[in-house]
């Protein structure tokens, strides 16, 4: 599929939610719409899998989208649905009853049958449940079918399901069933949704132009990035994932160069976008097996797994990629204190958990790995217990880039922001500094990096190149002469240097003008004369 038809597919499906939302706010819908775009995708999968498992077996329908091949297939076939179900959890990981696939529920919303409602309900519990080898319980908690924004009886809530559905059928209809399209258009609406949302969106996504940069920076070789991504990442930790657009760009980024993930772990906790993630994953083809999305706070540590007390075991990652909530108010407790995370280092203030984010997922980076995330420009300048946490991390020689980005790009803040590389084992002893705050391209409502910005933002990190005005490789003595503050403009100028001035061409300029003035003048007194009027002097 095309990139304008995808445009058009995730324009096609905004429209439909805009028309339909009737009493409820985006929020809402979104949950509805995404959710049925995810059935949509499961049962285009797995009955493209089922007719290539099947063969000659599988139900030929003629192209009647009345029918739905498998369940014919079942009805005929009881003895074998035990062998087949078993065989398809093999290859795609999930089962599907027939009644439950897409079509199926197409089928009912445009007879408008009265049994839709609850044969939804009763395919929901079952793909959480049932469908995958782990659960994914709770995997639809968000959406309530029984809500009254629905309608105020059974018999109005499931007319309305029909119409939801029925329009959403006849929109996904016009386009191709490719699935990579599926998870383009499932990213566009989050993205329309988040914009629809305001403040409320920075809880669940990272505009794609800023995931695309951090992305590129932690698949670069983390010793050497100029000589390019990596082949093999085993493990990539984002803990504060929202939708986990960033963890599967960093996954689409490694599979472009020909690499691979082992496997790509995130944390939410917010209830709504830790099912959207789980969702997004598993649209995206990322098989049950290759992800881990874990629903608690990252701050208290709540994820037995990174919990581990014995150091063998302790959990660590090749890339580390997070955008946490900006100067999210927390309780620093004196039990944090002695939490091996924050130790050495020393707790983060209550008025911004900024750097106790940063040092949870510095924690988790291997020696030989990267992190990159994006925080509000205090924590580069601020004072007390950050300019604490800051000078260790600088005089152990853990932060190697600071980027900072144009104000205005994301959908929650206005503010600008700033992007952190850090390492633990670094070969350089400077930080590079690029100052990207005025390479953009001015929107009406958000500002947009363009894909030169992009580019020689990674160019510049990746090669370490300087530039006047834009990027400079400052040495730790001149950082300590600053009392280890990091704001940008004390290490990179950017005013612009005034032009000289040739005296000597002014004044050759000044006296052509003057001339000039003298014969203008003239002629214009000869016409005055003959006119019989006063001259001019």
């Amino acid at each position: 599929m095309t990139e304008q038809n995808q445009k058009q597919l995730g324009n096609t499906l905004w429209s439909i939610a805009d028309q339909l939302r009737g009493a409820m706010d985006a929020d809402d819908f979104r949950d509805y719409m995404l959710s049925f775009l995810f059935l949509r995708y499961l049962s285009d999968n797995y009955e493209t899998a089922a007719k290539k498992e099947l063969g000659r077996d599988y139900p030929d329908v003629g192209g009647d989208a009345r029918k739905v091949p498998l369940a014919l297939w079942y009805a005929n076939n009881v003895d074998d649905i035990p062998a087949f179900e078993k065989q398809m959890r093999r290859k795609v990981h999930y089962v599907i009853q027939p009644a439950h696939l897409w079509n199926s529920i197409a089928n009912l919303a445009r007879t408008q049958n009265p049994d839709l409602l609850d044969t939804l309900q009763a395919g929901f519990k079952y793909i959480e449940t049932e469908s995958f080898e782990s659960t994914f319980q709770g995997l639809f908690s968000e959406i309530d079918l029984s809500s009254p924004k629905l309608g105020k009886s059974y018999s109005d809530r499931n007319a309305k399901l029909c119409t939801i559905i029925q329009k959403i059928a006849e929109g996904l209809a016009a386009f191709s069933t490719n699935i990579d399209a599926l998870g383009d258009a499932y990213e566009y609406l989050i993205g329309q949704f988040a914009a629809g949302s305001g403040k409320k969106a920075g809880e669940f996504y990272t505009p794609q132009q800023i995931s695309d940069i951090l992305s590129a920076i932690v698949t670069l070789d983390s010793q050497e990035p100029k000589t390019g991504t990596k082949k093999r990442l085993d493990s990539v930790l984002d803990f504060a994932c929202g939708s986990g657009s960033l963890l599967l760009n960093v996954r689409k980024k490694v599979n472009q160069a020909g690499g691979s993930i082992g496997k790509i772990y995130g944390q939410e906790k917010n209830i709504t976008t830790y099912n959207l993630a789980r969702m997004n994953m598993l649209l995206h083809g990322v098989k049950d097996t290759e992800f881990e999305i874990f629903h608690g706070d990252t701050l208290l540590n709540e994820w037995d797994m990174l919990r581990e007390q014995n150091p063998a075991r302790k959990p660590s990652f090749d890339a580390v990629v997070a955008n946490p909530p900006f100067s999210y108010r927390w309780e620093p407790t004196d039990a944090l204190a002695d939490d091996v995370r924050f130790k050495s280092h020393g707790l983060a203030p209550k008025s911004a958990a900024d750097f106790a984010f940063l040092l949870h997922g510095f924690h988790y980076l291997k020696d030989e790995g990267v992190m990159a995330i994006i925080l509000p420009h205090g924590v580069l300048f601020r004072g007390g217990a950050e300019e604490r946490i800051r000078t260790k991390l600088l005089k152990d020689g853990h932060i190697d880039t600071v980027i900072g980005l144009p104000a205005n790009l994301f959908y929650s803040t206005g503010i600008p922001v700033c992007i952190l590389v850090l390492k633990k084992c670094k070969k350089p002893d400077d930080v590079l500094f690029i100052n990207a705050a005025e390479h953009f391209v001015k929107g009406k409502r958000q500002n947009h990096l363009s894909d030169e910005h992009i580019a020689k933002i990674i160019e510049t990190y990746q090669f370490r190149t300087e530039e006047p005005r834009y990027a400079r490789r400052v040495d730790m003595a001149e950082i300590e002469k600053n009392d280890f503050n990091l704001n940008i403009s004390r290490y990179i100028s950017t005013a612009v240097d005034e032009e000289e001035i040739d005296l000597t061409a002014t004044h050759a300029n000044l006296v052509n003008i003057e001339k000039a003035i003298q014969q203008a003048t003239a002629k214009h007194n000869e016409f005055l004369k003959e006119l019989g009027m006063p001259l001019l002097p």
